[in-house]
């Protein structure tokens, strides 16, 4: 099977963010198994989707990991021109839903395996694909925390998300959260009687709105656009009828932050107004949705070099977007990112990746492992 092949079976598996992941992750498996990797499932706490880690090569030999997410985001959008997940080629473009984010580089990993499988390797490549990278970066951290079972610690971590193939040293951290506010319902004639949870939410509300513009003040690293830490509301909800006190209400939170803040630690003030009305009558619940940490790969890293030196080009200090490599990197691994498509292509109608990015990519994984041969 070439690459294009393989997007093409990725593509038609629905692995959506939250759901069962069974069926994609087996026949990865399989796939892997048959190409003689050692491969291992590892069931999440969820009971129903699972991340895999395979190895080419000794595992017992610091070598390299790559890293990718199993999921996508839902294809419900009526604009599409074709079924998302079914692949259609156009040229250049081969479209469906996760061809950018990020199966295009799952894709690539795959179709370079039958050439690892031929080399000597003397150090290993590592395959380590995550569940629910989508709705957080929920299903990595229990894969990164049973790597010492499975290999000897990695010289590096590439993180396959878009990115036009060219090397990128860092991203924000993320935190969000919601707010849940319980009150009393009642008729809208007798506010006295009730407990109105929109009003006391724009408590909170105007919380997040002052540290929000309080973040524009500092600290700064030049290396990001915007170049300070961000936090915004992003949903908010509540109420059933004009006439009725609304007797709950929910706001969902996120804080962006840069290398050296905590991005949790940005939500702490809105937390404790919000907390704080629980004085007034209310039931105030703070439920974390999801966090993870900046990533940060120093310039003169062994990585950087070696990405710069097998994509010609100099790896960019940082990305917008997050990914799982401020994960790996928390847990003590070197990490960066490259893989082929574009962050702007993905997350919307008519997704697609360029062929030549795919073949590319491909490229790259199977020079990597040439410097891994003995």
């Amino acid at each position: 099977m070439d690459v294009f092949d393989i997007i093409g079976r990725l593509i038609a598996f629905p692995s959506v963010a939250g759901k069962p992941n069974g069926d994609i992750a087996s026949w990865i498996e399989s796939y892997l198994s048959e190409q003689g990797a050692t491969v291992t499932l590892l069931l999440g706490p969820e009971g129903d989707r699972s991340n895999l880690f395979a190895t080419i090569g000794p595992a017992d030999v610091p070598g390299y990991i790559l890293s990718g997410h199993m999921d996508v985001v839902p294809a419900g959008e009526p604009q599409w021109s074709s079924s998302p997940f079914a692949l259609r080629r156009d040229g250049e473009r081969l479209y469906g839903r996760g061809t950018s984010d990020m199966k295009g580089f799952l894709a690539a990993t795959l179709a370079a395996v039958p050439a690892l499988s031929r080399l000597r390797l003397a150090r290993p490549i590592h395959f380590a694909f995550s569940y629910d990278e989508e709705i957080g970066c929920r299903g990595v951290p229990h894969l990164i925390a049973r790597l010492p079972e499975f290999c000897a610690k990695p010289l590096g971590v590439i993180v396959g998300e878009p990115s036009g193939m060219r090397a990128v040293r860092g991203h924000k951290g993320k935190a969000a959260a919601r707010i849940t506010i319980k009150g009393r319902s009642g008729h809208s004639s007798r506010p006295d009687l009730g407990l109105n949870a929109i009003h006391a939410m724009s408590e909170a509300l105007n919380a997040a709105v002052s540290e929000a513009e309080r973040l524009t003040h500092g600290p700064f690293d030049p290396t990001f656009e915007p170049a300070y830490s961000s936090l915004q509301a992003g949903v908010i909800a509540g109420g059933h009828q004009v006439n009725i006190i609304p007797d709950s209400s929910t706001l969902d939170l996120e804080a962006r932050a840069i290398p050296g803040v905590d991005p949790a630690s940005l939500l702490a003030p809105v937390k404790a107004r919000a907390e704080a009305l629980a004085a007034k009558g209310y039931l105030v619940e703070w439920t974390p949705m999801s966090a993870y940490p900046a990533l940060s790969l120093p310039q003169d890293a062994a990585l950087a070099a070696l990405l710069g030196e097998l994509t010609g080009e100099a790896p960019l200090a940082a990305v917008s977007y997050g990914t799982e490599a401020g994960l790996y990197q928390a847990a003590g691994l070197d990490a960066i990112i490259c893989g082929p498509g574009d962050i702007g292509r993905a997350h919307k109608p008519d997704e697609y990746i360029l062929a030549g990015e795919l073949t590319a990519c491909q490229r790259m994984i199977e020079a990597l492992a040439a410097r891994c041969a003995g």
